[in-house]
């Protein structure tokens, strides 16, 4: 998994300093959300093929990366609420969004709300189809057990990654020194805590968020694609079929021997798949 980059670049959102990448010259554009803990280093080998035909943005999203940590968040409203802030100060009237996990739900909930900003939705294995995750994520809810589980560590880093993919072989030494870098930043622990006790509690993802999602999904009018890794051990596979199921206009696409991340661990189909979805091309399986 390749790391290269393009150049930090940082703009004031409201209060908050927020870190973006911005590649590509013509074509519509493109706007990248990563997940819960993530940062724009997760679409590393994706920004630039996705640039040679779009305006192509990632940003980090408020509280992750190198963007500001505070205020935290308490609610993942105020998440699309800055999406949409980061796309009226870069003067994006609008884009297709491509959003992995959190992300993804980040991205549908956006497309409810602002539905003339979006021009198409690739959803890859997004959050918000129903309660169901990953164990540790509902521990983390709990008070000062949360605490001791996010204490970063070298150890619990190279874990968690290995988590999020089905090839554990890709996690170098690269990734891992990012990864814990932006971990210890001075308050991303906080903001990870405060931001994942928003959407998940001891049961799993909030059920409000959750139906909330799911009564008004049907209303997006914008064509996906929805992309999974078949052994995702975060998000289950059956959640792909519920949102292809649930959207007016969608294609679904399953990735086999992958897992939560397919923009990276299957980085030259992933970009493949989404250059042919964006330019009207019918999803190849």
């Amino acid at each position: 998994m390749s790391m290269q980059s393009p150049q930090d670049r940082f703009i004031r959102v409201g209060n908050i300093n927020t870190r973006y990448w911005a590649e590509g010259d013509n074509g519509p554009a493109v706007l990248l959300v990563h997940g819960l803990g993530g940062s724009v280093e997760n679409w590393a080998p994706n920004i630039g093929p996705l640039s040679q035909r779009h305006r192509v943005y990632a940003l980090d999203l408020r509280g992750f990366g190198r963007s500001d940590k505070t205020p935290l968040i308490h609610s993942l409203y105020d998440l699309v609420q800055f999406i949409d802030d980061f796309m009226q100060v870069l003067q994006i009237e609008k884009a297709s969004l491509i959003g992995n996990s959190l992300g993804g739900g980040l991205a549908l909930q956006f497309a409810i709300q602002y539905p003339e900003k979006v021009e198409k939705l690739v959803l890859v294995d997004n959050a918000g189809m129903g309660r169901e995750t990953i164990a540790d994520f509902k521990l983390i809810f709990v008070p000062w057990i949360g605490e001791i589980l996010t204490r970063p560590s070298r150890k619990g880093t190279i874990a968690l990654l290995k988590k999020l993919v089905y090839d554990p072989s890709i996690i170098n030494d690269e990734i891992v020194t990012l990864t814990y870098d932006l971990m210890t930043l001075p308050g991303a622990r906080k903001a990870l805590l405060a931001t994942l006790r928003a959407g998940i509690d001891f049961r799993g993802q909030r059920s409000n968020l959750t139906k909330n999602l799911l009564d008004k999904i049907s209303s997006i009018t914008a064509p996906a694609l929805v992309v999974w890794g078949k052994q995702d051990r975060i998000l289950p596979l059956a959640h792909a079929n519920k949102c292809h199921e649930c959207l007016q206009d969608s294609e679904v696409y399953i990735f086999d021997n992958c897992g939560h991340v397919p923009q990276l661990e299957r980085s030259e189909e992933f970009n493949r798949l989404v250059l042919d979805f964006l330019a009207g091309h019918p999803v190849k399986r």
